[in-house]
């Protein structure tokens, strides 16, 4: 299946690096985060790429264009460095399109703009370009065909340090505890659309705000519910935590380590 990766946004919340590049270059390890996601859906068979680029998009596409294999790849070198054979290898696979949505889309738009991509798939994948999960995405697709719906998101519970208050109108507090054991489930990311997804997006508009509350009124609108690691990687000290992860040796968003690939 196609993925469709919404790259545009300008990560406000990760002032430390988005000055100097655009978010979805932030690195975790020696690869950025959305090179991560990209191997997350390779690992599954989904190689096939639509990036919607806006903020930054000439330094994603350099990025690609000037691709170093050996930052994550074994290799061995011979005549000083003359000959150079890679013994794995990321991108051999992939196919990457590069279009550029707008500096200020919303991600409805930005989708609404690759259409022409899309042209006679009936099935395909969109995703943020900063979330990493542990997901076993057959499942989730899996259950999109079987409930027949338009779109189908991904939902997890969350995962801050807030708490939940319950209170009367008084004030008088019932109760107090964790936000991620309320019972409450937030978008995750990770969705699953059926063509049919172009008759109802609108101009301007965000898909998760706008489209999507209109398809849960039709009874178009589906969600898998993740009980697995998630994490969404909006701020500086999120990205301190997953690349404490990798450097620790347990990024639980590599599946593919499982088959013994480089992480």
């Amino acid at each position: 299946m196609k993925v469709v990766i919404f790259c545009g946004g300008q990560g406000m919340r990760m002032r430390d690096f988005s000055e100097r590049v655009p978010k979805p270059l932030v690195p975790v390890g020696p690869r950025p985060i959305l090179w991560h996601m990209m191997k997350y859906y390779a690992h599954f068979g989904h190689d096939d790429f639509i990036l919607c680029l806006g903020y930054g998009d000439r330094q994603i596409k350099e990025y690609f264009l000037e691709y170093k294999e050996w930052l994550s790849n074994d290799f061995v070198m011979a005549k000083g460095g003359e000959e150079v054979e890679m013994l794995n290898t990321d991108l051999d696979s992939w196919r990457i399109t590069f279009v550029n949505t707008g500096l200020n889309s919303e991600i409805g738009e930005r989708l609404r703009r690759v259409r022409d991509h899309l042209d006679g798939v009936d099935t395909f994948l969109c995703n943020y370009s900063d979330c990493l999960t542990d997901l076993y995405l057959p499942a989730v697709i899996d259950q999109h065909h079987a409930m027949r719906a338009t779109a189908t998101m991904t939902v997890v519970p969350p995962n801050t340090s807030f708490h939940v208050v319950d209170a009367d109108e008084s004030g008088l507090v019932r109760h107090v505890g964790p936000v991620n054991t309320s019972g409450m489930w937030i978008n995750g990311g990770y969705i699953v659309l059926s063509e049919a997804i172009f008759d109802e997006l609108r101009p301007d508009e965000d898909l998760v705000g706008g489209t999507f509350p209109r398809l849960a009124e039709m009874g178009k609108l589906n969600c898998y519910r993740h009980h697995g690691k998630w994490i969404g990687v909006d701020t500086f000290k999120e990205r301190q935590f997953v690349e404490d992860l990798y450097l620790n040796g347990n990024p639980f968003w590599a599946v593919w380590k499982r088959d013994g690939q480089p992480c």
